[in-house]
């Protein structure tokens, strides 16, 4: 018995101290291309260049004044920092991180002043009109024309579906979109916003299909469980891998549409999300439930599994 164990023993060995197979420890490079842009008085717009397929970037991680604001999935590249001060100098920069957790240099810092603080209540004009046209299956070019504010308009919103998707600085008219879907109905608009972050109104709509075979997979929450409590329901299940954080999830019961479970940007559950309805309905109610996720081109996924709960009645007071 001691004999046939020491393969086991050598093999440990070889895996760790004795020098098994090297461990990656080579950092990626420091993300390029480090631009920021003012937004309002209260927001900045951050983008950065997308780091190379051998370099194994998985998550980046972005800086305030040296500060650790937040972490972000390799796939997204830009980002709107809002609840800034009005008339405040920023320095924002930008590491890499790859699958081994090494770090990358940080980038230099892109720095930027917020727009002073203003009273101004009046929205901007409209862009006049929009126009979009698909890059093969997974992007898209809009354009549009500039827009007019008493103030001047210091962004443009690109919005899918009623959510913002995307930001430009007010010098940018046209804007290039990535990670949407195959074979895809999309139907955008822009809307010019101030310094004071009055939005105009939503141009014309500008509606385009991507090309390619229709994108059947890996949209649907998945291991999605519906659980009975006195007086509540507790729905629990997994997030589809979407390149970013899901922050909607839109739930039907009994094949309607009933609310929209939202989550800030700062509480996105990590792993399993689990979330409890409560509920007034006579206990011996069947409820069927269903879910799907709001995906970050706008649109919404495919449908979880349905699932059946009967409703408990609530513990009755003491």
């Amino acid at each position: 018995m001691r004999r046939a164990a020491a393969p086991a023993v050598l093999l440990c060995c070889l895996l760790t101290a004795c020098g098994g197979p090297d461990r990656d420890a080579e950092p990626p490079p420091a993300p390029a291309g480090l631009t920021a842009e003012s937004g309002s008085a209260t927001s900045a717009h951050v983008m950065w260049e997308p780091a190379a397929p051998a370099d194994g970037v998985t998550r980046y991680q972005l800086f305030r004044d040296g500060a650790l604001l937040r972490e972000l999935p390799a796939d997204k590249r830009m980002v709107d920092v809002e609840g800034l001060a009005p008339g405040t100098a920023y320095a924002f920069a930008v590491r890499a991180a790859d699958a081994a957790g090494n770090l990358s240099p940080l980038t230099a810092p892109a720095r930027i002043t917020t727009a002073a603080g203003t009273k101004d209540t009046r929205p901007p004009a409209a862009p006049a009109r929009l126009t979009a046209r698909p890059e093969g299956a997974r992007a898209a070019v809009l354009s549009w024309p500039r827009a007019t504010d008493d103030t001047g308009v210091t962004a443009y919103d690109v919005y899918q579906g009623g959510v913002r998707i995307h930001t430009v600085p007010a010098r940018e008219t046209t804007t290039r979109l990535t990670g949407l879907r195959p074979a895809t109905a999309y139907r955008f608009t822009v809307r010019a916003r101030d310094a004071a972050d009055n939005s105009s109104p939503d141009s014309p709509a500008a509606p385009l299909t991507t090309a390619g075979a229709p994108d059947t997979g890996g949209t649907a929450p998945t291991e999605f469980a519906v659980a009975a409590e006195p007086g509540t329901v507790e729905l629990s299940w997994t997030a589809p891998e979407t390149g970013e954080p899901v922050t909607a999830y839109q739930l039907y019961v009994n094949g309607r549409a009933t609310t929209v479970l939202q989550f800030g940007a700062e509480a996105v559950p990590a792993g399993r999300v689990v979330h409890r309805l409560a509920t007034a309905e006579p206990a011996g109610t069947v409820w069927t439930l269903k879910l799907r996720a709001r995906l970050p081109d706008g649109t919404w996924g495919r449908f979880s599994e349905e699932r059946n709960v009967t409703l408990v009645p609530p513990t009755p007071n003491p």
